[in-house]
């Protein structure tokens, strides 16, 4: 971790915890092994950020972990940062929008089962379009998981209406 402000410590901060109140919290991080992960003396480990994460209320660490630190996370995810619900559901209603156009072009682009030259640039378009809808759904994922960490929504009860949804 080279970045300036370690999220982690900052983290810990805003849960208005010390090293020895957070290492208490997490089953398997001890103070000393906390204040070694916090000054970059060994490295964070998977298991490490969902301690933290859970012990602070902050499923983003997961996230940012996995588009910072993880070899593969970064090259293959986007970072999402925490945003009021409000933002989330003008971004998705924006992106929406363009959907219906942006299907119909995506079938006269592909139908012929090839991409030519010409097409190149408004396939790529669609592909920045439909990369805009995935954030802004996994940026509400994070929302929720936000809203059930700090207990403004049920995980239970969520979970039962995501069961009863989906059969």
């Amino acid at each position: 971790m080279n970045n300036e402000k370690n999220i982690y410590v900052e983290a810990r901060k805003q849960s208005n915890l010390t090293q020895a109140r957070a290492s208490e919290a997490m089953q398997t991080i001890s103070e000393d092994r906390l204040a070694r992960l916090e000054t970059d003396k060994i490295s964070m480990t998977p298991n490490d950020v969902l301690e933290m994460s859970n012990a602070y209320k902050r499923p983003d660490l997961c996230n940012y972990y996995c588009t910072h630190e993880c070899p593969i996370g970064k090259s293959t995810l986007s970072e999402i940062k925490p945003q009021q619900l409000s933002n989330i559901i003008l971004k998705m209603i924006a992106s929406l929008n363009t959907v219906e156009a942006e299907k119909n072009a995506l079938i006269e682009i592909t139908s012929d089962g090839q991409i030519t030259e010409n097409e190149l640039k408004d396939f790529a378009r669609i592909q920045i379009k439909l990369n805009e809808i995935s954030s802004t759904v996994e940026a509400l994922k994070l929302w929720v998981k936000e809203m059930i960490a700090t207990g403004s929504i049920d995980e239970e009860e969520y979970e039962n209406a995501l069961q009863e949804l989906t059969k």
